[in-house]
């Protein structure tokens, strides 16, 4: 991932250094998708016990962004668009996965979708420029 190296040193959301962010790290797996993990922990409390939908949101942008990078396309979100289907509980960790839907330069698609011991808990769809 040295798109993502060059382009995105300081990241909030897979950056380094990792304080005060989230510190996400991606790896690519064999079909070409990516995948993340992240502790929840209760400094992105939104309501009581749940992780707030902004830093979610912000977890999904990152993971379509670095699923990106791993294909060595560097590209801004232009629309972005977030399913909460369940709410991400804090202190439980959740996996984040990534992959490119359609690559039409300079537009890209891609999907993500966030789960937490087996449930689907958001997904998001992203246009990319």
């Amino acid at each position: 991932m040295q798109a993502r190296q060059a382009e995105h040193p300081q990241c909030c959301v897979c950056g380094w250094p990792t304080e005060p962010g989230l510190g996400l790290r991606f790896s690519a797996l064999g079909d070409g998708s990516i995948e993340g993990r992240f502790g929840c922990d209760a400094r992105f409390e939104g309501y009581t016990g749940l992780l707030h939908g902004g830093i979610t949101s912000a977890v999904l942008d990152g993971a379509m962004t670095n699923c990106l990078f791993a294909h060595g396309i560097v590209a801004l979100t232009a629309e972005m668009t977030v399913r909460f289907k369940h709410p991400v509980v804090l202190n439980i960790p959740l996996v984040v996965r990534a992959h490119l839907v359609r690559s039409l330069r300079p537009l890209h698609m891609v999907e993500a979708r966030i789960e937490q011991d087996g449930q689907l808990k958001a997904q998001a769809t992203g246009k990319f420029m």
